[in-house]
């Protein structure tokens, strides 16, 4: 038991340090597409809390997947709402010449 909690802690430890220096790295440039990354990835978490939600192994399990399904859902659809706005900028205002 006490082999697998480090062993996950260690796990744990390295995917932050390696997700924050892939990310610290990112272009400017490069930021919208890493939102839509980030939002696919909600989205298997919203999916993995529907299923945590569909098991009913009792009833605390049932209402933490509850809280992670409204997390993980208002998480994608804040991620969607601040790409859409990110592209827009990139937008021209102008009008197309035929």
């Amino acid at each position: 038991m006490q082999s697998n909690l480090i062993d996950a802690l260690f796990i744990f430890i390295l995917a932050a340090f390696i997700g924050f220096e892939v990310i610290r790295r990112v272009s400017p440039l490069l930021h919208t597409p890493l939102m839509s990354l980030t939002n696919a990835l909600d989205a298997i978490a919203v999916v993995g809390a529907i299923i945590l939600v569909g098991e009913h192994k009792s009833n605390f399990a049932t209402v933490l997947g509850v809280i992670a399904v409204i997390a993980a859902t208002s998480n994608v659809v804040g991620g969607f709402l601040i790409t859409d706005r990110m592209i827009k900028m990139f937008k021209t205002s102008r009008p197309t010449k035929s």
